[in-house]
């Protein structure tokens, strides 16, 4: 799946012009249904359709069974080749209270939490248990790692990125995507369809750190969380309340930790 398109443009460069092709990052829209029934519309980058819907569906509780994977069905591919509206079959007895916040709008690449007809902003459940701590050290290597699977970001500039690894610094999962929170759900999700979730304790995000990405870590059960650019005030809030290390500005041989300190040698 083509993750990028070429297009045409006229690059001004001190009183000149030349014709220029870039490759520039994909976006389109994914319709998404519950037992048939419209559930959400999301901008994304086309490309790993079934973990993206697996993850949202983990992050916004309407199915968190880690066993067993609901039936995905495509039902639309449109001219370009790009899947634009898929079903997800789940049993009604297993679909859990985040249905009744469904989003009645279009989810933009930009926001994870954008057209929800309610939302309550608070993570409910029990605090995240440590396995392990995580060593300093390891996170530059980390970043380091992901950086060389961003394949879409070298083509094209326009690409976000997440990743799941263990402490121990082994990469679980690697996904790229326009939107922030769409790179985290891929993640979430690949591992969900791979039972491979419960070995997840670091997730990694290229760009900044705000509550939606938090919520998810935290229906991850991911105990540590990180990040190249800034935090939100309530990302370190929230992080604090349910038991994540936060740690951002993670640039080579730096970062700073934000939340829960103990758990970060």
């Amino acid at each position: 799946m083509k993750s990028t398109l070429f297009f045409e443009g006229k690059k001004f460069i001190e009183g000149s012009t030349e014709a220029v092709q870039d490759a520039l990052t994909v976006e389109e829209i994914l319709n998404i249904s519950i037992n048939g029934v419209p559930y959400t519309m999301t901008m994304r980058t086309p490309g790993d359709e079934e973990a993206l819907v697996r993850g949202i569906l983990l992050s916004e509780n309407v199915y968190t069974d880690s066993q067993l994977n609901p039936v995905f069905i495509i039902d639309e591919i449109n001219d370009k080749g790009f899947i634009t509206k898929v079903d997800i079959q789940i049993p009604l007895d297993a679909i859990q209270s985040g249905i009744d916040t469904k989003r009645n709008l279009i989810s933009v690449s930009s926001c994870g939490m954008c057209g929800k007809s309610e939302m309550e902003l608070v993570l409910q459940g029990d605090s995240i248990q440590l396995k392990r701590k995580l060593k300093i050290a390891q996170i530059a290597a980390m970043f380091d790692q992901m950086a060389t699977h961003q394949d879409t970001f070298k083509s094209s500039g326009g690409s976000h990125a997440s990743a799941a690894f263990t402490t121990e610094g082994l990469l679980l999962s690697i996904k790229e995507d326009i939107g922030r929170h769409n790179a985290v759900d891929k993640v979430i999700g690949s591992l969900l369809l791979e039972n491979k979730l419960h070995l997840a304790e670091c997730l990694l995000v290229s760009g900044r750190l705000s509550y939606e990405i938090v919520s998810k870590c935290f229906r991850a059960k991911i105990p540590f969380l990180a990040a190249v650019s800034a935090p939100s005030s309530m990302a370190i809030e929230y992080c604090e309340k349910v038991g994540i290390s936060l740690l951002a500005f993670c640039r080579r041989d730096r970062c700073t930790v934000y939340s829960h300190f103990e758990n970060v040698e």
